[in-house]
């Protein structure tokens, strides 16, 4: 959710535009049919990083019985001034099953109203609706959440997909709103020569990434989504404004503290950095791989991997018996880089490298399909190094290859994610690993779930039962025996005061939001 997550070669997975144009690096290698070849996407973290739920048509907003309220807001208070009208949905409106699907259909849950929301005093309005009625609040920016936590069954869904402003700001900072898109976010700022680093994936929204963490092509050189965040507005279970700027425990908790637990953020504003001009993507592939062979080039990649330069982004993706490594490269110039690339080639069966190409250009490559797809995915556990999975990896690889349908994924963090500054200045606690794992299932027919929910069942048993125990909260799953840990390690606890402090009552909450 991804976003995060770059490479899928399944056909149910999430596929994006072919590519085109490569020339081979290296040796001479078996040309590629379009079906063939490696097919990306991005997740992240995300969080499934792909479509976020259209509004519909337009309609009249209509006025339902006790939600008339005022309108203007100030920070601290509840909203006053004149009458504000809100857009609420509920099942007689023809919006209402495409405003509460998100991208994972095996979701199906059915709110007894949505609020379209535009504005922060709306969202305001909508928690002040919602207390009143008794309903529980979900929040939903993108709609990628692997467990489907942006919707819910017979409560409030304030949806945020009108909030997707981008605008720059003085000093190269920009202001967004949650619901802004990463295929808007990265078409509004490359052309100005702004970067935000996050994920990949065109249709995540910017609000989930970063309150989870935030990862992707950029993350090694410069850090994650939520540590580029300077500021923000929320919205909290009372229907009170607050600004980041009075709080920094707040400002602490969102940045990488997770989605739905405090309050509803409704405007974000973040640094940025210079773009690069350009990107290179390099991919190399192996076929009818035994388990103990993708072991063993599992751990090749890892060693090769940690000595990549920061401007490098790597992903080891294994579909059945089929493994695509991608590699990607935006210091063009680096001299580094060949000798490692050639030193992966002799474990794989092909490699290729694309033109270097405009980085605006090559982003959108990976921005994924826009439709939703029936999945199980999960985060599959943080690594240090190739150690921390020796003794169980060829049992996970015995799954994949037995389960039609699945994939293992493993993504490079490290690099400035590491920095100790940015590791005391947000709640996200999981720096000192320079890998993260995803496992991802799909399938067409419904009759097929079954058999993915329990192999990925037994892989995530057997990962915890070899002390993999932390966890991508964007890469949540209800499969998890101690989740609160896993997501937020010993933050927990000082995330739990920030609950008490801005939603008292419970009033925004999912199956695995922080408990006061």
């Amino acid at each position: 959710m991804l976003f995060e997550n770059l490479l899928r070669t399944t056909k149910n997975s999430p596929i994006i535009s072919q590519l085109n144009e490569f020339s081979i690096f290296t040796r001479k290698v078996k040309q590629y049919t379009r079906k063939e070849f490696i097919q990306l996407s991005a997740a992240a973290g995300a969080a499934l990083a792909l479509s976020a739920c259209g509004a519909g048509p337009e309609q009249k907003k209509k006025t339902v019985a006790g939600n008339v309220v005022k309108g203007d807001t100030s920070k601290g208070s509840t909203p006053h001034g004149e009458d504000l009208h809100l857009d609420l949905v509920d099942k007689n409106d023809n919006r209402y099953d495409g405003l509460r699907q998100g991208f994972n259909k095996r979701i199906d849950k059915h709110p007894q109203v949505i609020a379209v929301c535009a504005a922060t005093n709306e969202v305001a309005a909508a928690v002040n609706y919602a207390r009143e009625k008794g309903l529980a609040i979900a929040v939903k920016s993108g709609g990628h959440c692997m467990e489907g936590f942006s919707c819910n069954d017979d409560g409030m869904v304030i949806n945020l997909s009108k909030m997707n402003k981008v605008g720059v700001l003085d000093g190269n900072k920009i202001k967004a709103g949650p619901g802004c898109t990463l295929g808007n976010l990265y078409d509004s700022i490359l052309p100005k020569g702004l970067l935000l680093p996050g994920g990949s994936c065109g249709t995540v929204g910017l609000g989930g990434l970063t309150l989870g963490g935030g990862y992707g092509l950029f993350a090694r050189k410069h850090g994650l989504t939520c540590d580029h965040l300077v500021d923000a507005t929320m919205v909290d279970g009372n229907g009170n404004i607050h600004n980041t700027k009075d709080d920094a425990e707040l400002f602490w908790a969102l940045k990488g503290g997770g989605n739905g637990n405090f309050g509803v953020v409704t405007e974000m504003t973040f640094e940025t950095h210079v773009a690069p001009t350009h990107l290179q993507a390099h991919y190399f592939k192996a076929r009818k791989l035994t388990p103990e062979r993708a072991a063993t080039i599992l751990q090749t990649w890892m060693e090769l991997a940690a000595l990549l330069p920061e401007s490098c982004f790597s992903g080891f993706v294994l579909n059945g018996k089929t493994l695509n490594i991608l590699i990607t490269n935006y210091d063009i110039a680096n001299t580094q880089l060949p000798a490692l690339l050639n030193k992966l080639a002799v474990v794989m069966d092909e490699f290729r490298s694309s033109k270097v190409n405009p980085l605006a250009t090559m982003l959108r490559n990976y921005y994924g399909r826009p439709g939703p797809l029936n999945f199980r995915n999960s985060s599959a556990g943080y690594f240090k190094g190739y150690g921390d999975i020796a003794g169980f990896i060829t049992l996970i690889f015995e799954h994949i290859m037995a389960t039609p349908g699945m994939i293992y994924q493993v993504n490079t963090l490290g690099g400035k994610i590491n920095n100790t500054t940015f590791a005391s200045g947000s709640s996200y606690p999981h720096r000192g690993y320079d890998f993260v794992s995803e496992l991802q299932a799909y399938w067409d027919a419904p009759g097929q779930s079954q058999r993915a929910a329990d192999a990925t069942t037994e892989i995530l048993k057997l990962t915890e039962a070899n002390g993999i125990t932390r966890q991508y909260v964007n890469y949540c799953s209800m499969q998890f025996s101690n989740w609160e840990y896993a997501y937020y390690g010993d933050n927990y606890g000082r995330l739990q005061a920030i609950k008490r402090k801005y939603d008292p009552d419970n009033n925004i909450r999912h199956p695995q939001s922080v408990k006061g």
